[in-house]
């Protein structure tokens, strides 16, 4: 191994690292999950009323204007346009 490196303590690490994962997730479902979800219906339902008033937009637009990533607008589009909830976007 290389210098300076101590393998216990590695590994000790790493468990840590497995055990404050395992805490978070189970925090992250109970109590998370129900505000996530209604924070992403929330931007589903911003995202239909954008496009109603503004007509047809693309990730980058529609990122800008709810300030999303694009990859995170792309998601959201894609989302609606699978569940059918776009079929009024031209």
């Amino acid at each position: 191994m290389g210098e300076g490196v101590d393998p216990t303590q590695m590994c000790q690490s790493l468990v840590d690292k497995v055990y404050q994962s395992r805490q978070l997730a189970s925090i992250t479902e109970s109590e998370l999950l129900p505000l996530f979800e209604d924070w992403l219906e929330e931007l589903e339902t911003e995202v239909q009323l954008l496009i109603k008033t503004h007509g047809r937009l693309d990730a980058g637009q529609l990122a800008a204007k709810l300030g999303l990533s694009r990859r995170g607008a792309t998601f959201l589009l894609s989302k609606l346009e699978r569940e059918g909830k776009l079929s009024a976007r031209p």
